[in-house]
């Protein structure tokens, strides 16, 4: 089996994104940063190659911090190990409706 890895760029970040295909539901990932392994954490839904995991329990309303910058609040709650995509992220940016 190929290690499962996930990349964290910024101390800020409440997120890292999955860089190994087969991250499923139950298994474990391994976050790295610059400096090395930091952590790992057990994945709690399946993340495609590409898209992001929360490395925290993040609750309803707080901002997302991806390479050390926001990209958005959480639509609802999320826990540690949760695929973090549309479905529980809304973009702040380019959003006419909040001004």
């Amino acid at each position: 089996m190929n290690q499962l890895i996930a990349i964290k760029i910024s101390d800020k970040d409440n997120v890292a994104t999955v860089f190994t295909k087969g991250a499923n539901a139950g298994a474990s990932i391994t976050i790295t940063a610059s400096n090395g392994k930091i952590g790992e954490i057990t994945l709690k839904q399946d993340i495609p190659y590409g898209h992001k995991v929360a490395l925290e329990d993040i609750a309803e309303g707080v901002e997302i911090i991806k390479f050390g910058e926001s990209i958005g609040k959480t639509s609802k709650p999320i826990k540690i190990g949760e695929h973090v995509h549309v479905h529980n992220l809304d973009s702040m940016r380019a959003r006419g409706d909040l001004q």
